[in-house]
């Protein structure tokens, strides 16, 4: 574990090496969702096995999250996007790094590869889409309830008969930081780029969805705005891709590397699935 401090706020940060001490291939920054998301969705799914592919894989807790720090305010989409541009200058400083986003890590991702095109070799974005007037409105509906849901017991309750403990726990703790935070009036406040902007996003993009997800739907808006955009979709899942089927998604982010020139190690490539189990 490291800590970096960006902009006086400490941010928990893992990298992940290529075990046989070689030169990575390439550099993956890995960036998580909002509330109830970390760095751990990714440690614990697909982050070893990359490495092990012989990628360099930078993870990190977004302001708020995890183990980094937890400002009462500041929380626009734009402060999200600046810590991953200070995150890079200060760790990869050189080059452009290959990013997957996950739900609102997407949508940093997004944003960084419209402010930083220098910065982005390709972004694969995960039940994700760009900021727009549409996204404000969706997420402003979205966090006005978890901020009144997420403190109720019987809420809890039913998320943790329904999901698990473990998802009640994480479920709790988002509703601490909604209660903590500005967070919630802030997201929908944060300034938004416009489709012209975002038509000039000019990396690779593959946009990954659910295959019944709500999001799915915007795929051919999506192919159709950004110039060098694909999709794909997994069968049988919703939002929780990443969660729910990690060996598809580290199949598809392997295959998606090599798409850009990436080389990766042959024994280790060939294991990933097995090394996900």
């Amino acid at each position: 574990m490291a800590v970096l401090e960006i902009d006086g706020l400490p941010f928990h940060v893992q990298r992940l090496s290529p075990a046989d001490g070689r030169p990575p291939a390439a550099t993956l920054v890995l960036v998580h969702g909002l509330l109830t998301d970390s760095l751990a969705s990714y440690y614990f799914t697909v982050g070893p096995a990359l490495a092990a592919a012989g990628v360099e894989v930078l993870m990190y807790d977004q302001r708020g999250h995890g183990r980094s720090g937890r400002p009462r305010t500041g929380y626009q989409l734009e402060r999200f996007v600046a810590d991953l541009a200070a995150l890079l200058d200060r760790s990869v400083p050189v080059g452009p790094v290959h990013l997957v986003g996950n739900s609102f890590g997407g949508t940093v991702a997004y944003g960084l590869a419209e402010q930083r095109p220098d910065r982005v070799a390709s972004i694969l974005a995960i039940e994700s889409e760009p900021a727009s007037p549409a996204w404000a409105t969706k997420l402003d509906g979205i966090l006005r309830r978890a901020e009144t849901e997420l403190v109720k017991a019987g809420t809890l309750a039913w998320v943790a008969a329904k999901r698990g403990a473990h998802t009640a726990r994480l479920a709790r703790s988002a509703g601490r930081l909604l209660a903590a935070t500005s967070l919630a009036r802030d997201i929908p406040a944060s300034r938004l780029p416009g489709d012209e902007r975002l038509a000039a996003i000019s990396c690779p993009v593959l946009a990954v969805y659910g295959a019944d997800s709500d999001l799915a739907e915007q795929a051919v808006w999506l192919a159709g705005l950004l110039p060098y955009c694909r999709t794909a979709f997994v069968p049988g899942q919703e939002h929780s891709v990443l969660v729910e089927a990690p060996e598809t998604v580290l199949e598809l982010t392997v295959d998606w590397l090599r798409e850009q020139g990436v080389v990766l190690r042959g024994a280790a490539a060939c294991g990933l699935q097995r090394s996900a189990r």
